[in-house]
């Protein structure tokens, strides 16, 4: 356990161990082929502004863990968007329009996704039409508009807002661009997922320590099954993989310990609202149903301490802005070493080299303040 007042009561609600664990590469790499992955980080390493966002090492917080290195890939830089999601739905923007400038893109979205796909429009030069429910801020539906965006607030959660969504593409025969994957809709959400493995590329530029464990923080699934397939195309070893989600939207836990996909209900929205999800998408699905070593849920008691504990270098040596979806790999690594059980399951020792995924900075400007102004209340 750790010894540290400040953050030795941190825990897990939830941790399972993924009894059809069995990483094949091979298999990986059908769902989501090498030729993708690698034309992704061709084409995106050639966009205007590129450059690999830092891998950070959290000094300050190894010492306290006692580990060998924990890295933190610091995604709040990417493209000035402030997220991963820059890399996904801009370059799936990029394949579907094929120079075309007479389409209009349509998505629906919690935040960051659509801020991607408004990018990626307004840099081919077309129309776009985003779909949001009434969980997102105005400060992110803002965000959208910025870049060129038509915005259409839906009532009730991300589910309806996507329904509107599909509804009006088929009525005006708008090109979809989701994140999301269903039966006959695979192409474009694979599309997406490839270019969240630019970020696994990126590391094996930055660090030649071989890393032993990665907490991947899910709400679909995306993000996670993308770095996964990353891991499978680049990584000479495979590390432990840990999917992190709240509490309240475990949809990857209970559909691993149902061992098919299994739809749960929200009864309360997380403050990590990118991660609030209720069914995992069916292409991340196939990844991440075997390539999975452990899942672990978390509440949100800890994400405000976390906001301002980044921020505060308390972690490392630099001030790091890690928005409310970047706070849940620390938590969870940190609630790994306060449960020796857990800590000896996983093997996490002073040998080990961790990799967390800062996966968004304030992307949310409004929210991102009110949690580090919790947060600083609470060091």
């Amino acid at each position: 356990m750790s010894q540290n007042p400040e953050i030795n009561h941190w825990r897990y609600s939830n941790f399972i161990t993924n009894k059809n664990y069995e990483f094949s590469r091979e298999n990986i790499l059908k769902i989501l082929p090498e030729e993708l992955i690698e034309d992704a980080y061709k084409v995106i390493s050639r966009w205007d502004s590129y450059s690999p966002t830092p891998l950070l090492n959290l000094d300050k917080l190894n010492k306290k863990l006692n580990l060998g290195n924990i890295f933190y890939k610091d995604e709040s830089k990417r493209f000035g968007l402030k997220s991963f999601k820059a890399l996904g739905g801009a370059y799936a923007v990029e394949k579907v329009s094929s120079g075309k400038k007479d389409i209009i893109i349509s998505t629906a979205t919690a935040g960051n996704h659509g801020r991607s796909v408004a990018w990626g429009s307004k840099r081919l030069g077309l129309k776009c039409k985003i779909f949001i429910s009434e969980f997102v801020s105005e400060c992110r539906a803002n965000e959208m508009r910025k870049l060129g965006a038509e915005v259409t607030r839906v009532h009730g959660n991300y589910e309806n807002s996507l329904n509107e969504c599909l509804d009006q593409s088929k009525k005006y025969g708008w090109q979809i661009v989701q994140d999301v994957a269903w039966k006959n809709y695979e192409i474009i959400p694979k599309l997406t997922m490839a270019g969240y493995s630019v970020m696994i590329k990126e590391i094996t530029t930055q660090t030649d320590q071989y890393i032993t464990h990665i907490f991947l923080q899910a709400g679909v699934g995306g993000m996670a099954a993308g770095s996964v397939a990353g891991v499978a195309n680049y990584f000479k070893k495979i590390p432990k993989i840990i999917v992190v989600e709240p509490e309240s939207a475990d949809c990857v836990l209970q559909s691993i310990e149902n061992g098919s996909i299994k739809k749960i209900d929200i009864i309360k929205e997380s403050v990590m609202g990118g991660m609030s999800c209720g069914e995992v998408s069916l292409v991340p699905w196939k990844i991440l149903k075997n390539a999975v070593n452990h899942c672990v849920t978390i509440s949100d008691d800890n994400v405000a301490k976390t906001v301002a504990m980044l921020a505060n270098c308390n972690f490392a040596n630099e001030k790091i802005v890690g928005g409310e979806c970047s706070t849940p790999g620390v938590i969870s690594l940190i609630a790994s070493c306060n449960n020796d059980d857990v800590k000896k399951q996983l093997k996490i020792d002073n040998n080990s080299n961790i990799l967390l995924i800062g996966c968004e900075g304030n992307a949310d400007e409004t929210l991102y303040d009110k949690l580090l102004s919790e947060g600083k209340s609470q060091i």
